[in-house]
């Protein structure tokens, strides 16, 4: 769905809810845990992972959920290659299908956006995910991808764009979750910008945010340091 904002000179969109999965996960159950039965697990070409409900991790114990956790185990190859067809930024706000074998069949889950990397090799290490059965609410991070640059007026004019939010942070049914929120900036000038409460939603989706006037982009002017002064 697009809408045109006059004010702003711009164009914001918010991809479909995830009505599709991309793929399925396949993953094995662990029995037992540990750095040791997990570096054992990498040296096999798995990657250990945990999925539960969010409502786990409230605070208030008594607004805490049914954890239904599970330790499993995914193949390194199919994870990498999910990644690569999905995209980093949008594997953390995508569904897909899970599949447990030798276990409780199939589901539906959310990455929670916690991958697990080594700093120095870059190898995912570990797999966060919650369950995302169709009506639960979660609360998620929906990147924001930002479109146009090419033809934006304020950065011909030498002006240079500002990412503030790279990412907003929504509550919603987890069939309603966008994969992404795009927003055109082929028309924004100097000193324009797109703030949160511009960006259109399904009327399921609450923004988690104190503030909805906040700006999540801007085309700033290009600040010169130590200008020198103008001779007459």
């Amino acid at each position: 769905m697009f809408r045109l904002w006059r004010g702003l000179k711009t164009v914001v969109q918010t991809s479909p809810a995830n009505t599709h999965h991309y793929h399925t996960i396949q993953a094995i159950p662990r029995e037992c845990t540990g750095s040791r039965i997990s570096s054992r697990d990498r040296a096999q070409g798995r990657i250990p992972a945990v999925v539960f409900s969010q409502g786990l991790l409230e605070k208030n114990p008594s607004n805490r959920s049914p954890s239904r956790k599970q330790i499993l185990t995914t193949e390194r190859k199919q994870i990498r290659s999910i990644i690569k067809s999905v995209q980093l930024p949008f594997f953390c706000s995508t569904r897909f299908h899970l599949q447990i074998r030798a276990g409780s069949g199939s589901s539906v889950l959310l990455e929670s956006g916690k991958i697990h990397r080594d700093e120095e090799s870059g190898k995912i290490l570990n797999l966060v995910f919650v369950w995302a059965d169709e009506g639960t609410e979660l609360k998620v991070d929906v990147p924001v991808v930002f479109k146009g640059l090419e033809d934006c007026p304020g950065l011909k004019k030498g002006g240079y764009f500002k990412v503030i939010r790279s990412s907003l942070k929504f509550q919603c049914p987890a069939e309603h979750i966008p994969q992404k929120i795009e927003v055109d900036v082929s028309k924004l000038d100097i000193d324009d910008r797109v703030f949160m409460h511009d960006i259109e939603v399904h009327p399921s989706m609450k923004l988690l945010s104190k503030n909805e006037s906040m700006p999540i982009c801007k085309i700033a002017p290009t600040y010169i340091e130590n200008p020198e002064p103008i001779k007459v």
